[in-house]
């Protein structure tokens, strides 16, 4: 019987796969023996990485059955009407892509070719007119055959420089003494660097030599400057890769790079600015504070930041909107970062913008002064070293003071770290020296709010002492019919305007006629309102009553049940009773 290809099934059979037991004796590794293995050898395990990465740059190599490049004359010993199309045959042999990882294959072709490289980078360099519109269709075809590729996975590995080909640099740097080159004509190159083009080119952003990243960098500025049409797409499809970045991927290697492109663009915007740059600022720009890899572009994202200030002050409120909003909360090193970025807006920031910020930007500076980690609250304290940002607060320091000076006369007294407590100092005697009535005044208030919250504390402490020392003594007249014999009542609220807080009273006039009816209600609600007084808030509210009541729930049920069979009035809510749960 034969299948649909044609082939019988018992004629053709597959051979089994060769396994590694096979050549060890019939014994394979498990999977612990494999780890242990990558343990003790770790350089096997990335040397096959390396293998695979060069498998797939690999694929583009089709060396069989190709013949031997020829060694064409020089193009300087050329007649000079024979030069151009001499330029042409070179660039074709340029062409052919080699195979570099077998470093003996075809040595003759790849020397040719290197050789080519060297030969047109110098022509296009010294000759005057070597640029013909002969040339622009094969320089772009040569270009884009041997740097557009798919880039091999990032498998977290320190990147070595020896993978790349070495003629792609030669590559790279006849491309750009071609576009710099005073003889290029943007409208016969627009015919072939055309859209498709660009998106090739941004597509290599992501490699991981940083070479070949920063003359990316170079051609897409010289791109950009000298072909009009594209410029409004370069800008579209740099904001998809910032979003793609930020909101999907979240790893890219080319944001720095492509923001130094950027801010060279945003220094170049007329004024005043269009609608969508406020908005590629709002909405890509500021949202590239999130990513946990922010070191290794923050200088680049933050000059276009202060770029955009300079071009359009009324921008300022808006970026520190975002910056309080992306403020880092567990990374110091980021806070830090976030920090010096600030103190940069500062600097070129204008008195009146400088009024709209006050309250948000000091709020955050005084939380950075608290902080318990010396190089964030150090940072943040060397604002006051800069002249500029010290003669703005002198101008507002009655909006400045009143937020700052709590954080300061508390780290004064309580900061672990001794530099952060003389820097704090410093700031205080400056303070005092701008405006010493209003410092006299909110160390007077501070001190007074210190007290108050003493106060409060104590009170606190009392009734917990008293909470622990309460005890509910069972009744004389524990009957296990009380339930039955006690008639239903229904419970209110009684509010005390002067105490501000509610008691539960019975509204049936019956109630519990029982001996010790009053002194339980009493001991009771009299306690419940003790906490509801002391308490601040309702937290400590929740934990006073199921803390102290806990404790005495058996008592308390034979007190409550009778009443909790119909619905009453409560400031407390039930959820705050642990144990009425069971009612």
């Amino acid at each position: 019987m034969t299948d649909k290809g044609g082939i019988g099934a018992q004629q053709y059979q597959i051979p089994p796969p060769k396994t590694q037991g096979a050549a060890t004796g019939g014994q394979q590794l498990s999977a612990t023996a494999t780890q242990f293995v990558d343990k003790i050898d770790p350089f096997s395990k990335r040397g096959t990485s390396k293998r695979r990465r060069r498998l797939v740059n690999s694929s583009r190599y089709h060396p069989d059955n190709e013949p031997e490049l020829t060694q064409l004359p020089l193009i300087k010993d050329a007649p000079t009407a024979e030069q151009s199309a001499l330029v042409v045959q070179k660039l074709q042999q340029c062409q052919k892509i080699f195979d570099f990882y077998d470093p003996v294959a075809q040595l003759k072709s790849k020397e040719i070719k290197r050789a080519a490289l060297n030969e047109l980078i110098d022509h296009i360099t010294t000759v005057k007119g070597a640029i013909t519109e002969l040339i622009y269709p094969e320089m772009i075809k040569m270009v884009s055959k041997n740097i557009f590729r798919v880039l091999p996975p990032s498998d977290n590995s320190e990147f070595d420089p020896e993978e790349d080909e070495p003629t792609l640099e030669l590559v790279y740097e006849l491309f750009l003494r071609f576009l710099e080159s005073p003889d290029f004509q943007a409208a016969i190159g627009k015919k072939y660097i055309d859209q498709r083009f660009v998106l090739n080119l941004l597509d290599l952003f992501d490699s991981e030599d940083p070479r070949e990243r920063d003359f990316l960098k170079t051609v897409l500025h010289r791109i950009y400057g000298k072909f009009l049409g594209l410029r409004a797409f370069i800008r579209k499809q740099i904001n998809n890769m910032f979003l793609s970045f930020v909101f999907e991927t979240d790893s890219f290697n080319g944001v720095g790079e492509l923001l130094e492109i950027l801010g060279s663009i945003i220094n170049g915007f007329a004024l005043p600015l269009k609608q969508e740059h406020k908005v590629f600022l709002v909405k890509v720009l500021l949202p590239l504070h999130k990513p946990r890899c922010l070191s290794l572009y923050h200088a680049q994202l933050a000059y276009c930041v202060v770029q955009f200030i300079e071009k359009d002050s009324t921008l300022t409120p808006q970026v520190f909107d975002a910056l309080l909003k992306f403020w880092p909360r567990t990374c110091s090193a980021k806070e830090v970062m976030f920090l010096g970025e600030v103190e940069e807006i500062l600097d070129i920031i204008e008195p009146e913008q400088f009024k709209k910020i006050i309250e948000p930007l000091f709020k955050q500076l005084a939380k950075c002064v608290s902080s318990p980690h010396f190089q964030v609250a150090e940072r943040a304290l060397y604002f006051w070293n800069n002249e500029y940002i010290l003669s703005l607060i002198e101008e507002n320091s009655s909006q400045v003071m009143p937020v700052m000076f709590p954080a300061l006369y508390r780290i004064s007294k309580e900061h672990w770290n001794q530099t952060i407590v003389a820097l704090v100092y410093n700031v205080l005697k400056t303070f005092m020296e701008m405006n010493g009535k209003l410092f006299d005044e909110l160390t007077a208030n501070y001190k007074l709010e210190r007290q108050k919250e003493k106060r409060k504390e104590k009170e606190r402490e009392d009734l917990w002492k008293r909470l622990a020392a309460v005890e509910l003594n069972p009744p004389n007249d524990r009957d296990p019919h009380i339930l039955s014999k006690t008639p239903l009542t229904n419970f209110t609220i009684k509010r005390e305007i002067s105490a501000g807080y509610g008691l539960i009273v019975p509204t049936n006039s019956v109630g519990d006629k029982s001996p010790n009816f009053s002194k339980r209600y009493n001991r009771v609600f009299t306690l419940i309102a003790e906490i509801r007084a002391a308490s601040a808030h309702r937290n400590d509210l929740m934990q006073c009553i199921m803390s102290g009541f806990n404790k005495a729930c058996k008592e308390v049920h034979l007190f409550l049940a009778p009443y909790l069979k119909i619905g009453f009035e409560i400031q407390i809510p039930l959820f705050c009773f642990p144990f009425l749960r069971q009612f």
